[in-house]
């Protein structure tokens, strides 16, 4: 079925916007989530920044996870899956209506990431310092470049040939 829409020809940009944004938002309301995930988003949950670097030997992700305790934080890996999970509490100790402004985000966050054939799953490393979370991954020997020398031979020296004759 197609929709025929009017053309009017002095109708503002804003009107357009307008019917871009409803639309957007159906779409928004009829995708559901997963009884469990929509459960996270309810209790406010947020995304940790990650920055990830490799190097010849291993593969490193750094996670910003400032006032989580390391208790609160799981990190496991399954197949080529590492999956990282963790919470960050609002103080009790403070009234809510007491503050005037809350910024930080709080709840429970899940951030997975698919790892390249190249890890050695079994060779999982991770650390947490000032708010910063740090899980290496070794790589497998096949992955690690190898050199190779090469010896390099003079060609000032002719090189002499035996001739056989059958």
């Amino acid at each position: 079925m197609t929709t025929l829409t009017r053309f009017v020809p002095f109708r503002s940009p804003l009107a357009d916007m307008a019917v871009l944004q409803n639309r957007l938002n159906s779409i928004f309301n009829d995708f559901s989530l997963p009884e469990g995930e929509q459960e996270s988003l309810a209790m406010g949950s947020f995304i940790p920044p990650v920055d990830i670097y490799e190097d010849a030997h291993q593969l490193v992700l750094k996670l910003e996870v400032p006032g989580i305790q390391q208790d609160a934080l799981d990190v496991h890996v399954e197949n080529q899956t590492l999956t990282v999970k963790g919470e960050r509490k609002f103080e009790k100790d403070e009234k809510e209506e007491n503050f005037h402004r809350i910024e930080r985000r709080y709840g429970s966050f899940v951030r997975t990431f698919t790892l390249p054939q190249t890890v050695d799953t079994g060779e999982v490393k991770a650390s947490y310092d000032a708010g910063v979370l740090t899980i290496s991954l070794a790589k497998k020997e096949a992955a690690k470049p190898k050199q190779v020398k090469v010896e390099i031979g003079s060609s000032t020296q002719p090189k002499q040939v035996e001739a056989k004759t059958a």
